[in-house]
């Protein structure tokens, strides 16, 4: 799953329709009348989103004075990159000369052979060296560099300070084991008035990514190194849906109420009503622009268990028929765009802050050395959130280990939110039966390739 939130207010995310002809997305060719080097971009904020668009549309005027050899044509729409529409694009030969990927499609594009290999280009990308390593592997295939990180994120655990003061627990100590968290949400849920202590996805594949999220937390895996076997059926599997079982009958800390999507969680949160939910920091600005929180009231911490998180995020690739002069202007453009630190559409906080956007959040760093240094230093300079809410969630990753999600990502949660969805609304479910069967339907998807 990609993450629900944008760096700032927006789900910065746009595709090219299938509606355009093969010309107007990938142009596959070098120049334009004015004998420039013509790339076609995608990702565009939708006009809709007056901030951002304004912000792109900015930062692409700029790039092309800088570089005047060079035209970019930018494509827009909602969303980025339309599972339903990726690989039809790929294969007609629709898609753009520079396009967005979530990191779990890297694979997938080179194996299709619609990737361009970056690695003879790579040292004419300013940023590379300085970008996090396990985020370069995510786009290099066999020794082969097939794309760029953009923006990373990792679950965590978002709760109401509020909420955990009215239940006399301590806002400033957030649950850091599933045991403590099932005992503070028990507290809370006690507070009455609707109030839930937990709530968890069950629907339209987010079960099953959550369900993901609380394997890793308690040290499990979901596939086998190799990606060949699934291996859900294992105590760290029957663990995560006991727990969500008993919070749910046992314990009633999860609501009455189930079948929920992250806009069902977004609201009840942003309304004072929940006291916990697994998310990503760039929740926190929906929960305060859509949803009525407050900043001051929203904290957050790392995932219980301590063992390991989900990450996930995104970055851009090239097609396969983009020339080397495109690949080059491509190369360029991201260097100006997104990696340059304190700078460009995600880098300049101070930019961000006129524009009431969130600054300061904590998303997992992008770069290291001198670079980070920067980066973090213009954030700091701006930020207009309250970073000491999030300060619990910055030391505690340091000692979880950061897992991606699984190949057949979108498949296998189709498969697993069966069972987290059957734990939540049947109080008698079978949960060694459940994952039995689930673990028969992945290793069929697995093997299916």
């Amino acid at each position: 799953m990609r993450s629900t939130g944008f760096r700032r207010t927006f789900v910065a995310i746009g595709v090219c329709s299938l509606a355009f002809t093969a010309s107007a997305c990938g142009s596959g060719d070098d120049s334009s009348a004015g004998g420039k080097t013509r790339i076609t971009v995608n990702c565009m904020p939708p006009k809709s989103a007056k901030t951002d668009r304004k912000f792109f549309e900015q930062d692409i005027a700029s790039f092309e004075k800088q570089n005047p050899d060079i035209d970019v044509v930018a494509h827009d729409a909602f969303p980025c990159q339309d599972p339903k529409t990726f690989d039809a694009k790929l294969a007609g030969g629709q898609m753009e000369d520079v396009f967005y990927t979530y990191f779990t499609d890297a694979r997938h594009v080179v194996d299709i052979n619609q990737a361009a290999d970056l690695t003879p280009y790579v040292k004419e990308l300013k940023s590379y060296g300085t970008l996090q390593q396990q985020l370069r592997d995510i786009y290099t295939v066999d020794g082969r560099i097939y794309g760029i990180p953009r923006t990373g994120y990792s679950m965590g655990l978002i709760y109401n300070k509020r909420l955990f003061e009215k239940a006399g627990l301590d806002p400033n100590q957030p649950p850091a084991t599933w045991d403590e968290l099932r005992a503070d949400a028990k507290k809370i849920a006690a507070l009455g008035d609707g109030t839930v202590g937990y709530a968890d996805y069950s629907a339209q594949n987010q079960g099953g990514w959550h369900f993901t999220a609380e394997l890793y937390s308690q040290g499990g895996d979901l596939v086998s190194a190799d990606g060949k076997k699934v291996t859900v059926d294992t105590p760290a599997g029957h663990a995560v849906l006991q727990n969500l079982h008993d919070m749910r009958w046992s314990d009633d800390s999860m609501g009455s109420k189930q079948l929920l999507v992250i806009n069902d969680v977004q609201q009840l949160m942003g309304s004072g009503k929940l006291g916990m939910y697994l998310s990503a920091p760039d929740n926190i600005p929906i929960l305060v622009k859509e949803k009525g929180g407050n900043y001051n009231d929203l904290a957050l911490a790392p995932m219980p268990g301590g063992q390991g998180t989900l990450i996930g995020g995104d970055g851009y690739m090239v097609s396969k028929k983009a020339s080397p002069a495109q690949i080059r202007a491509g190369l360029k453009w991201l260097d100006h765009m997104f990696l340059t630190p304190g700078k460009g559409f995600l880098g300049d906080y101070a930019r961000a802050k006129k524009a009431d956007a969130p600054v300061g959040l904590p998303e997992p760093r992008l770069f290291t050395g001198a670079a980070d240094t920067e980066d973090q230093r213009v954030k700091k300079a701006n930020a207009n959130v309250p970073v000491a809410n999030y300060q619990a969630f910055l030391n505690g990753n340091q000692s979880l280990a950061m897992k991606i999600e699984p190949p057949h990502a979108q498949q296998i949660y189709s498969v697993l939110d069966g069972a987290v969805s059957a734990v939540l609304t049947k109080k008698d479910a079978d949960i060694d039966q459940l994952l039995k069967d689930a673990s028969g339907k992945i290793d069929g998807i697995l093997a299916r390739g």
